[in-house]
């Protein structure tokens, strides 16, 4: 059955292995005849500072996050493209989190259960292919999947987009031609089952 997928390119810089992942989940998701919606981190115009507009701003939204945030809304399915850089994502993409992820539009705080603010984007499920130097071992046993469990828990399904499944390609940097062509083909494979 065809989807409503939100896919974001997650890395600051016009080119990168981010980007060719993108590239390849939307032509494999299309090939198969999901919709999809495309948002490229570097070509978003927004001020990633939350400190200059706050929970009290009125409609603070730029029309790039405005955009974002309705075609959220509008899928059933976010997938997400993201280098791990010093343990956690990119500051612009960390600042798109904070300024796009409000309450109103996320999240309800004068609702809440067990202490938390009721989620509002409930109903969507998410993937998150992250590109990593450090192996999947380490992700494991030295940092205990910590930025897995920010996306999935304190950012995403904070909102109510859960469950959120990861994707590991890593290490880059020892990467071959070879290596990134089967990381091509198995996200081209993602895309087609909308998964």
């Amino acid at each position: 059955m065809p989807k409503k997928i939100m896919l974001l390119n997650g890395h600051p810089a016009e080119t990168s292995l981010n980007a060719a992942l993108a590239d390849a989940y939307q032509s494999g998701a299309q090939a198969a005849g999901h919709d999809l919606r495309r948002h490229d981190l570097h070509a978003l115009n927004f001020n990633d500072d939350f400190a200059a507009f706050g929970y009290g701003a009125e409609d603070p939204l730029e029309p790039d996050l405005k955009a974002l945030m309705q075609d959220l809304a509008w899928s059933d399915h976010l997938v997400l493209t993201t280098p791990l850089w010093w343990g956690g994502m990119p500051a612009r993409l960390k600042g798109l989190f904070d300024r796009a992820f409000l309450p109103g539009n996320s999240f309800d705080p004068r609702h809440k259960r067990m202490g938390l603010p009721r989620p509002l984007l409930t109903g969507r499920t998410a993937r998150v292919l992250m590109t990593a130097d450090t192996p999947a071992w380490a992700m494991r046993a030295v940092y205990s999947r910590a930025i897995q469990k920010q996306m999935s828990r304190q950012i995403l399904g904070f909102v109510g987009i859960k469950p959120t499944r990861f994707s590991h390609f890593a290490p880059v940097e020892l990467a071959t031609d070879a290596t990134i062509a089967g990381w091509v083909a198995k996200v081209s494979a993602l895309g087609r089952n909308g998964a």
